[in-house]
Order: C-alpha cells, then sequence, then structure tokens
C-alpha cells in the first residue's frame, strides 16, 4: 500500500485550532481579489460575487486561496459562503473540490460538502463533508471517507489528520483494499513520512496465502513488512502461527516469532513449542528453538520429540521433523499401556513413512526394556498409527533390570515387534549373547543362563521376559545362582542409563537450564490529543447564523467511536510510536 495516505489533509498547513473559541479569532479580514460585484436586497449583509468572462471569483486569506462560481461574503463576520466548482488551495501541492464550502476568517475553520475531493501528487480523498480546523492543525470526517493511491484504497467511518505529526487516525469500519492483501481494524493510525500503519483493536490483514490477526500491530505499507503483539497469530494454509511478539515479511512469505510461541499443524493434527520460530510459507518450513517441542496426536495419545532444535519441513502429506542436539522422545501411552522414551543427540521422524530415527548415542526405553546401539529406527503403521517394530543397527544391547541382577542380550541387531505399543518379541541377530535370570512360577530364582548363539528370539508379556529361544547356539550352561559369580553377570558393552529414563514430559527438559526470553517491547496506544471538537457551549461557538452548519454540527457525538488512546505525553517524552522496524529482532537472540 505504497503511500498510502500521504498528505490528505495537508492542503491546509492547519496552523490554528479551535474555530470556535473567543481567543483565537483572527484580526486578518478574508480578500476577494475578482469577481462580479452585486448586492441583493434579500441578503442585506452579504456582498455577492460571481464569476466573469476573466474567470471565477477568487478570494484570499492568510496563505489560503478559494475559488468558486458564486461566493457570498459576509463582512462584519469575515465569513464567506461558496458555491459551484468550489476548490479551496495553500500551496503548489494539495487542492479541495466540493460543490459547497465555507470558511470563516475569524476562526479559521472551513467545512466542505457535496462530493468532497481532495487531492495531492500521490492520494485521493472523497468524502461527503469534511471539517478543517486550522488553529489545531487538524481536519476530520465523520460520514465515510474513501483516500486512495497508486495501489491501495481506504475506506473509514471517521477519520482524522494531525498535520504536526504527519498522522492520520481512521475510525470505524476501517478498511485497506490492496492488489495483495485487505486489512481491516478498528482503529488505524497512518503516518505519511514512513508509510507505517498502527493497528489498534480486533485488526486483520488477509491475503490469497495468509491471514494476520492482532490486537495491536504495525504494519509497513511500503515494504509490505510487519510486527504484531497482543494475541497476534499468523495463519498460513493449515498451519498458524503465535506468539508474544510476530514479525512478518510478505515478500519473503517468511515470519518469526518470539517468547510463548506455538505452530499448530492442523492436517498432520500436531503442535510445536518454543520461544522462537521462524516459518518460511514457500519452502513449507519451520524453525523453532528454545525448549522447542513438537507434540503429535496418534492413536488418542501424543509423541512429544524435544531437541535444542528442531525443523519441520515438507507439504502437509510429507512432513519432516529434525531435532539437532540433545534430542529426546517420550509417548506417555494409554492408561495400560507402559510409557516409551528415549535420548540421543539428533532425532529424524518421517511422518508419511511413520518412521523415527534416533541418531548417535540413542538409548530407548520400553516399559522396562532399555535398549542401545549405534542408530535406532522406531516404525509404526501408518494405518492404526501405533508402534510396529523396533531396529537397532550395530552394537545392539537390550537390558532388564531383575531383582537380582540384569537380564542382557546383545548383538549386531536387534528386531521387536510390538502388540498394541508394547514390546512383545524381540529377535537379536548375529554374534548373540544373553544373560537371563530364570524364575519358577512363584518367582524364586532357580538359575542363571548365559549362552551365546547365531540368533535369539525373546517373547515378552507385560514387560517381562516369558521365553528364550536360540538358533545355533554354542552349548552354554545355566548356573545355579550361588555359582555364578557375580564379576562374571555383566556382558561386555553394558552400559545401564536407567537415571536417564524420561517418565513425564517434563522430563524432556531434565537437566537443561530454561532459556532466557528477550524482553518483548510493545506497542503503546496513540497518546490523548483530545477531541477534534472542544467541548464549548452550544451559545458560546462562534458561528454566523448564515452558516449552514447548526451548532451540534460543531459538537462531539456521544455515538460516535473514540480511539483507543493513553494519557497524552510532556514535551520531554516520546510523541508517537517506535517504528517496529528499529526494535524487532529477525534472529534468535
Amino acid at each position: 500500500m505504497k503511500y498510502m495516505l500521504l498528505s490528505v489533509f495537508f492542503l491546509f498547513g492547519m496552523k490554528t485550532s479551535v474555530a470556535q473559541v473567543q481567543d483565537t479569532i483572527s484580526t486578518t479580514k478574508v480578500s476577494v481579489q475578482s469577481g462580479y460585484l452585486e448586492k441583493k436586497p434579500e441578503f442585506p449583509n452579504a456582498i455577492i460575487y460571481t464569476k466573469d468572462t476573466s474567470g471565477q471569483v477568487y478570494i484570499v486569506h492568510e496563505g489560503v486561496e478559494m475559488w468558486c462560481d458564486q461566493a457570498y461574503v459576509y463582512l462584519n463576520d469575515n465569513f464567506v459562503k461558496a458555491y459551484g466548482n468550489v476548490r479551496l488551495t495553500q500551496g503548489d501541492t494539495v487542492t479541495m473540490r466540493s460543490k459547497y464550502g465555507e470558511y470563516n476568517g475569524n476562526t479559521s475553520f472551513a467545512f466542505a460538502s457535496g462530493d468532497v475531493v481532495l487531492t495531492e501528487p500521490k492520494t485521493t480523498l472523497r468524502t461527503d463533508t469534511l471539517y478543517f480546523d486550522r488553529v489545531k492543525q487538524q481536519a476530520y470526517y465523520r460520514t465515510g471517507g474513501t483516500v486512495r493511491d497508486t495501489a491501495s484504497t481506504l475506506t473509514s467511518r471517521i477519520g482524522r489528520y494531525y498535520a504536526e505529526s504527519k498522522k492520520y487516525q481512521f475510525l470505524s469500519k476501517v478498511k485497506i483494499v490492496n492488489p495483495k492483501y485487505t486489512v481491516n481494524s478498528e482503529q488505524l493510525d497512518f503516518y505519511s513520512e514512513t508509510g507505517g500503519a498502527y493497528l489498534y483493536g480486533e485488526s486483520t490483514i488477509v491475503s490469497e496465502t495468509s491471514t494476520v490477526y492482532c490486537e495491536r500491530g504495525y504494519y509497513d505499507t511500503r515494504g509490505d513488512t510487519g510486527y504484531f503483539v497482543k494475541n497476534s497469530r499468523v495463519d498460513y494454509d493449515n498451519r498458524t502461527l503465535y506468539g508474544d511478539s510476530i514479525y512478518f515479511d510478505r515478500n519473503k512469505s517468511f515470519a518469526s516469532a518470539t517468547n510463548n510461541i506455538k505452530v499448530l499443524d492442523t492436517l498432520n493434527k500436531s503442535i510445536i513449542r518454543g520461544h522462537y520460530a521462524e516459518v518460511f510459507r514457500e519452502k513449507d518450513s519451520v524453525f523453532i528453538t528454545k525448549r522447542a517441542v513438537a507434540v503429535t496426536l496418534r492413536d488418542n495419545d501424543s509423541i512429544y520429540i524435544h531437541a535444542d532444535t528442531l525443523q519441520v519441513t515438507g507439504k502437509p502429506e510429507r512432513r519432516i521433523i529434525k531435532g539437532f542436539y540433545r534430542a529426546r522422545m517420550f509417548k506417555p501411552g494409554l492408561p495400560s499401556e507402559a510409557p516409551t522414551s528415549g535420548k540421543c543427540d539428533s532425532i529424524y521422524v518421517d511422518q508419511e513413512a511413520g518412521i523415527t530415527k534416533l541418531l548417535r548415542d540413542p538409548v530407548l526405553w520400553n516399559g522396562e526394556n532399555q535398549m542401545t546401539g549405534d542408530t535406532i529406527h522406531i516404525l509404526s503403521n501408518k494405518k492404526t498409527e501405533k508402534l510396529d517394530t523396533l531396529k537397532v543397527f550395530n552394537n545392539a544391547f537390550l537390558i532388564q533390570i531383575d531383582s537380582s541382577g540384569y537380564n542382557q542380550v546383545k548383538g549386531e541387531r536387534l528386531i521387536g515387534l510390538f502388540t498394541n505399543n508394547q514390546l512383545d518379541t524381540v529377535n537379536i541377530i548375529k554374534n548373540t549373547e544373553a544373560i537371563y535370570f530364570f524364575r519358577d512360577d512363584e518367582g524364586e530364582l532357580v538359575g542363571i543362563d548365559n549362552t551365546t548363539s547365531s540368533s535369539i528370539q525373546m517373547y515378552l508379556e507385560n514387560q517381562q521376559i516369558t521365553g528364550i529361544r536360540f538358533v545355533k547356539k554354542v552349548p552354554g550352561k545355566i548356573y545355579p545362582p550361588s555359582e555364578f559369580p557375580n564379576n562374571a553377570r555383566i556382558l561386555p558393552g553394558f552400559n545401564w542409563r536407567g537415571e536417564e529414563r524420561l517418565f513425564t514430559v517434563a522430563d524432556l527438559f531434565q537437566g537443561k537450564p530454561k532459556p532466557v526470553l528477550p524482553k518483548i517491547r510493545g506497542i503503546p496506544l496513540p497518546e490523548d490529543e483530545g477531541a477534534f471538537f472542544e467541548d464549548v457551549p452550544e451559545e458560546e461557538l462562534l458561528l454566523p447564523e448564515i452558516s449552514k452548519l447548526k451548532p451540534e454540527d460543531l459538537q462531539n457525538r456521544e455515538d460516535d467511536p473514540k480511539p483507543m488512546t493513553r494519557p497524552k505525553l510532556d514535551s520531554t517524552q516520546q510523541k508517537r510510536p517506535p517504528d517496529p522496524r528499529q526494535l524487532t529482532p529477525k534472529k534468535d537472540q
């Protein structure tokens, strides 16, 4: 929305204020420079000027120039009523046209009605009625107005311009239409010098590819970037980004969020949380850090993936989650199931293929079973979304606590099968060795088996080993417990990591310090600069009787919406909201 509202009312330089107050009376009389002069008995107090062959009636007053087809000039009141092709200018850049106009030379207050069109090099304002207060350097309309520039159209029911700060304030049904997007807001403040628009109250920026919502925000209408706070979010098709603050760049299809962020993926029923995130819409990529955790709903259960940094890429039906450094996973399980958890350096999840890879120094716990190896793969059934198969590659090692020690199986590879998310069959392949504590039906220890074989198959029920089958075993021996020395009850490569096991979601962050969060600098409300019309009793208004305006027209209406403001600042304080482009970090700090 390039140059959207530049100098909508710059027209008058607006150097005066309340046109109705006694102490603002001007001593300069309006001066008629040209026109055919006549007097009519029915207008005894007026001198009537009509255009002639030399051109329109031409009137000046303190830098304001006015042209019209006919003017009624009331010298005693220093007041002009202008009719027909009225044109009023100040300087060389802005022109206001209307069917009718009034100008009060005593108070420097102007009024225009009937197809009012105000133009300058880059914008055009159209409205039915327009008030100009040159003492306050402000202009105002409240019957609806439209501002157009080269790319955008802005409409609102109420509009006000502050010449000193080059600010436009629009209230009630504010709408900006741009070929790329549409903005709707309860209140919009626009600064013509920077092209910055401040949004207050419930506001949206809607385009074909995204929808931004906020209740306090800033949008650079020339650079197509924004900064949003207070209940802000960005919707990208089936992905929604929330955060305490959000930076948005339409040109790069990019958004970042800082502090208490979450990214919802409605198609894949997942949510990612953290304290800093970047979303690249065209690349279907999300980068998140600072206590990043991805939560995916599966079979009425949830799977949690955490790492120092998470990256989610790919189209909705082909999502890939990558976790880098100190990665952890946790699946609570249903009430009848044991939880599943794991740790590794990096993690990889292919949601389409239903595979999770734990990479570099991985460990996985399913119930009371700990499994380690060089790499661990967990496969899920793509239809039921339940755990299906476990694969451990190289240096596979399974450990289960027994009251007298540890049941252990090691080998080259391990393949486990799940039923209802519980490990029930385990195959250890190539160069296998086992130590197993045999117990009778009463749970009494009857012997310790130490056997090597080509492969081993174990059967589990309720997380307990109920049977072992050896394939091509080397003759082993079941030792009485008293004859099997303690120093022989641990296989080479044994590493029990039970103290690292995750029992709750909170354990995902165990041993990790809380991140230091940057302080979000919000967007303050605009300062309260008072109402456009002064609260002056009707009988004290300096309004000539010949004016078309009535005293009630120069009063603030109770039903007009009031702008959201903060107390007015003194001269030593900042007078306008900070430019968010100078405040908002675009990278993780």
